[in-house]
């Protein structure tokens, strides 16, 4: 590990193979807390490469527990967190949305580090149950339309990184790598970056795919559409600019998605959305992101999918995929 930090810190790079059998290394137990902290701050003063990111991914992805919900042709709305934002769970409650609107999702998620609350904080905190069970998740799929991959279930490989992570409280690149390595490998996928660089990376990666796939990055620094700014979306098709005049909708200010500073708080906001007693602004964010999930996994227009969107929040169909998820 020492020859490995000085060659990154000299700013050298390390293979796609080296990065994989690193990950690999750290997974058995093979060094200690100080040398991965070391290895994880690294990567907050050099950009990763494009062979590091596909090594890193490679090896998460051979170690996790895979389960197959190909049968459900479900959707991913993940994002990488570390935008340093604090919204409230705008991706997690468009998964809900989207299931609503008929597209099944599958849910990758985490409890939060570089944030006050994370998906899995928040689901747990309404009566989720995290389970790497099978035929439980499949149950979901069929009941809810939705079902939610809790990290640590599906990588039991990081749990040594795990503390040093929350220890550490920033990001790393472990949020780079969390939209990527989904376990049930869906073929769609919307995710958010925190940055134009990540963006280009994602996509250089996810063209080497058989993915369907949606990737944001909202100029104002979000890992989502925030409606705030304009953002750059990056599809298997095609890039854009994406502006919330696109969908007729006016932009808003980052005071209206704050999400709170507890887990009490952005949990009594996510059921104060989903319940349809969210704020214009709040309404308007969570399906223009459902939206694009929509609209990615069902190849029609973003002002379509918005539609759709709407439609599931506003009826109750959203509460009630929560509602039959949370009864399992």
């Amino acid at each position: 590990m020492k020859a490995l930090l000085s060659r990154l810190i000299n700013h050298e790079s390390i293979s796609a193979e080296e990065a994989k059998q690193i990950l690999i290394s750290i997974s058995k137990g093979d060094y200690n807390q100080a040398q991965i902290a070391s290895f994880l701050t690294v990567y907050m003063m050099r950009s990763i490469t494009v062979n590091e990111l596909q090594g890193f991914r490679d090896a998460l992805l051979e170690l996790c527990l895979a389960v197959d919900l190909q049968i459900y042709n479900p959707i991913d709305l993940c994002g990488t967190g570390g935008d340093g934002k604090d919204t409230f769970n705008i991706s997690t409650l468009s998964s809900f949305i989207t299931a609503g609107a008929g597209v099944a999702v599958a849910k990758h998620g985490n409890y939060g580090v570089s944030s006050a609350c994370g998906s899995s904080n928040v689901l747990e905190a309404l009566g989720v149950k995290f389970s790497n069970d099978k035929d439980h998740l499949k149950r979901a799929m069929e009941t809810a339309n939705i079902c939610v991959l809790h990290a640590p279930l599906f990588h039991p490989a990081m749990k040594n990184v795990a503390p040093i992570r929350k220890a550490l409280g920033i990001k790393t690149f472990f949020n780079m790598l969390g939209p990527m390595v989904n376990p049930s490998f869906p073929k769609h996928q919307m995710v958010g970056v925190f940055n134009l660089e990540l963006l280009r990376l994602y996509n250089y990666l996810y063209q080497k795919t058989d993915k369907n796939y949606s990737i944001v990055h909202d100029l104002g620094g979000y890992d989502e559409l925030s409606l705030t700014n304009n953002a750059k979306i990056a599809t298997n098709q095609s890039e854009l600019l994406f502006s919330p005049d696109d969908l007729d909708l006016k932009s808003i200010t980052a005071e209206s998605i704050f999400g709170g500073n507890t887990v009490k708080e952005a949990t009594e906001i996510f059921e104060s959305i989903i319940s349809g007693r969210g704020s214009k602004a709040q309404n308007a964010v969570v399906c223009a992101n459902a939206g694009l999930a929509i609209a990615t996994a069902k190849q029609i227009t973003h002002k379509e999918g918005f539609e759709y969107a709407k439609e599931s929040l506003l009826s109750g169909r959203a509460k009630t995929c929560l509602t039959k998820l949370t009864a399992l």
